[in-house]
């Protein structure tokens, strides 16, 4: 999975108010994160020593959230995230992509629907989507491929399909995809049709538009989510 950085804003050097920290930043993010607010980035990403704006807010937040909510509390303290990357969706919207350590994937799950609501509260106009940062391996060449390649053959999990099809599944989460189809267009350019559960139609298809455009965002790939039109397309 590529990095991504935002560009950071340079504020002017009048100090600004603790309310305000979820929408200004220093120069230098870290200023203005506490210890504990900086340990909900994970400790190998390189985020971790320089965290772009949209980073340092959301670590904050997720430290306001663990902190202030009791009942959030257990679940909230083990989760971490690797980086976050703000992405334009269309109509004056914004998506938050939050990319997340695999092993810690199930964590953010089970919180998921709540988390993400308070999350969105407090980053108003903007989606909030969760996706584990994968890392693609590309296949080898027949020229590099020696005996010791071929006894470490590359994982399925790390290769380009097996990663876009795990985004898949993440973005849309707790949402189960029911149909995939690939279409061809009149000038031969492809897009993948994606058939979400027609149960949670009234919970996420206001989103489905931010689905599509972070999708192609991360992956370069077209892709329309839709629900049902009939009982055959299960």
């Amino acid at each position: 999975m590529p990095k991504f950085r935002s560009s950071l804003f340079v504020p002017s050097a009048r100090r600004q108010p603790h309310s305000l920290l979820l929408t200004t930043v220093d120069e230098d993010n870290t200023a203005n994160m506490s210890q504990q607010a900086l340990n909900k980035i994970a400790p190998n990403s390189p985020s971790r020593a320089k965290p772009s704006e949209i980073e340092t807010n959301l670590a904050t937040a997720l430290y306001e959230l663990e902190t202030n909510i009791s009942d959030m509390r257990g679940a909230l303290r083990p989760l971490q995230f690797v980086s976050a990357r703000e992405i334009e969706v269309g109509h004056g919207r914004k998506a938050i992509v939050i990319f997340v350590p695999v092993p810690l994937l199930g964590g953010w799950h089970r919180s998921q629907q709540r988390l993400t609501r308070e999350l969105e509260k407090k980053f108003s106009d903007r989606h909030v989507i969760i996706v584990a940062s994968r890392r693609i391996l590309p296949r080898p060449k027949r020229s590099n491929r020696s005996h010791t390649t071929l006894k470490q053959a590359r994982p399925r999990s790390r290769t380009l399909t097996a990663v876009h099809d795990a985004i898949l599944t993440d973005l849309v989460y707790p949402v189960e995809i029911v149909g995939k189809r690939v279409r061809t267009r009149e000038d031969g350019s492809k897009i993948l049709k994606v058939v979400l559960d027609e149960k949670e139609r009234g919970g996420v298809d206001y989103r489905l538009d931010t689905y599509s455009e972070v999708y192609k965002r991360l992956t370069g790939k077209g892709v329309n989510f839709e629900f049902p039109q009939s009982q055959s397309e299960y």
